[in-house]
């Protein structure tokens, strides 16, 4: 089935670029940017992580996925 398949590759797809986007917040904030709502900005980082991780693993625990 294709659409299943393609829905999962943009799937994939944004969770690597929400990915990158967290990394680069991370360095941001290691770097000393934004430090009067530093924990805040680690704290939304942590959940984006988070997140991300959990939806991954749902993703390939999913029958429909295929690696």
């Amino acid at each position: 089935m294709a659409l299943p398949d393609k829905k999962n590759n943009e799937i994939l797809d944004l969770i690597s670029k929400l990915n990158h986007d967290r990394s680069w917040l991370l360095q941001q904030i290691d770097q000393g940017r934004w430090t009067e709502i530093r924990e805040e900005l680690a704290a939304l980082e942590r959940e984006l992580g988070q997140f991300l991780t959990k939806t991954s693993d749902q993703l390939e625990d999913s029958s429909d996925f295929k690696k």
